[in-house]
């Protein structure tokens, strides 16, 4: 096995020890919890969470479905970090989130210096936080 796989399952086996465990395509190697803008992720919990906190709501929203999943929708390109806590108040999870644009459906339009991404899914418009640049 090499080394990257065991350092993967070591990851993951450490999360579900937290009582979270998010699907192995949705957090990379660096540690990252990975969600694109405009679409949602299911994070399925081992203990029912009490208190769910996003550290800037303006790059993702997190919403309880029952107290065993969390749906973690992006809305802006950040980053920002969502905490879990238990009744008792004990943390079940403290994850980096990086919210980006699903590369496969954007344009970039490069005048002189200036650089525009456009999502296109299905008509190519600008974000609202890149729009002011």
């Amino acid at each position: 096995m090499s080394r990257m796989p065991r350092f993967l399952l070591a990851c993951l086996s450490l999360l579900s020890t937290t009582g979270f465990a998010p699907a192995a395509h949705a957090q990379g190697a660096d540690g990252l919890l990975r969600v694109y803008m405009n679409q949602a992720r299911v994070l399925k919990l081992d203990r029912p969470v009490a208190k769910v906190i996003i550290g800037n709501a303006e790059v993702a929203d997190a919403t309880v479905a029952d107290p065993t999943t969390i749906v973690l929708t992006g809305r802006s390109f950040g980053t920002t970090n969502l905490v879990l806590l238990d009744a008792a108040g004990d943390a079940i999870a403290d994850e980096r989130i990086l919210v980006s644009i699903d590369e496969g459906n954007t344009m970039r339009v490069y005048r002189q210096t200036e650089r525009t991404v456009l999502s296109c899914t299905p008509a190519c418009e600008q974000n609202a936080r890149t729009a002011s640049n």
